[in-house]
């Protein structure tokens, strides 16, 4: 490996010749009559090296240069916004701890992991030091538990959008606190989240979160109707719903909670269960000039149901031949 005085070494050797290339005597340079004097690499502007590591575009040389010296450790400390450590395949845990307290105005952070490295220690050491975090994606960490959201709730209050999709081992308990804190959520991923995706969870986050935008409960299997149609009144501004995988979930409880949501939500779901028969809730369409928004059930052949639409004839999978029938029966103003 190599020792700290050779890099060093080769910082200076290199910052030498950049200001012999640039023309610069003893290391000064004129700027409308003043005299700024550059007697290293480490004399950097702040601004110059945040513009150097975002052309870089490799999060990488933030980490390292935050090593390089405290005058760079501050600087990246008190400037650097976004950080992602996804491309870390080993010993991730140890990174975060080591690197969250030089990292404290960090609002978007993305610790997806390709195999589970992440422990709660990690997330605390965030929670302690990023206090303005905004972003927050902990995908796969299969090894997370509580104490990671309790957390979080305590010290990332002004979260809005969280990926916790694949942490299995969080509890219901655990989110519904973490939406008691986290009130501006607008995006929250929790595909599955088999036991923190609970009706319970949903009626919290439904009180708790007005501003949700975005929710995916893919594969929470034991999410009901209830939790489901209890967004429609507490989410006004929901958006899109993942319900892929809901077996519990009927068309008529995912077809109440479009109407309810500003008529805007995008909801996916296949569910198996019996009570929808072979039914599958394919997906919603919201057209602001034609229509309301469409409701299509795939069976043997479609059949598009609309809700307050009068002009449209045609599906987005084509033109509805049972158009009459369902129109005749199911419009609304």
């Amino acid at each position: 490996m190599v020792n700290a005085q050779m890099v060093s070494g080769y910082l200076d050797n290199s910052f030498n010749a950049l200001m012999v290339s640039g023309g610069g005597e003893s290391g000064q340079t004129q700027n409308g009559g003043t005299d700024t004097t550059l007697s290293g690499w480490k004399d950097l502007p702040m601004e110059l090296l945040l513009r150097i590591i975002s052309v870089a575009g490799d999060d990488r040389m933030a980490i390292v240069a935050s090593g390089v010296c405290t005058g760079w450790r501050d600087a990246l400390g008190w400037g650097a916004t976004s950080l992602s450590f996804s491309w870390c395949q080993d010993h991730m845990n140890e990174l975060v701890i080591s690197l969250a307290h030089k990292f404290t105005k960090l609002q978007v952070l993305s610790l997806r992991q390709i195999k589970p490295q992440l422990e709660d220690s990690a997330v605390e050491a965030v929670a302690n030091s990023c206090h303005d975090l905004r972003e927050l994606d902990l995908s796969r960490s299969f090894r997370l538990s509580d104490r990671s959201l309790y957390a979080l709730a305590h010290g990332c209050p002004h979260l809005t959008r969280l990926n916790i999709s694949g942490c299995s081992n969080f509890s219901d308990a655990a989110l519904i606190y973490l939406t008691s804190q986290c009130k501006n959520l607008k995006c929250l991923n929790l595909c599955g989240c088999v036991r923190a995706a609970s009706d319970r969870a949903l009626q919290a986050i439904a009180r708790n979160c007005s501003q949700l935008q975005s929710l995916n409960l893919g594969w929470c299997d034991t999410v009901t109707d209830g939790g489901v149609t209890s967004l429609a009144s507490g989410c006004p501004e929901l958006r899109a719903v993942d319900l892929c995988g809901c077996v519990l979930i009927t068309v008529a409880s995912a077809s109440f909670t479009l109407v309810h949501c500003s008529l805007r939500c995008n909801l996916h779901t296949y569910p198996r269960s019996s009570q929808v028969c072979s039914s599958k809730f394919v997906s919603v369409v919201d057209d602001v000039h034609h229509m309301r928004a469409w409701l299509l059930l795939q069976t043997a052949a479609h059949t598009c149901v609309p809700w307050g639409c009068t002009t449209a004839r045609t599906s987005p999978t084509g033109p509805c031949t049972r158009w009459p029938r369902t129109a005749a029966s199911g419009a609304r103003a």
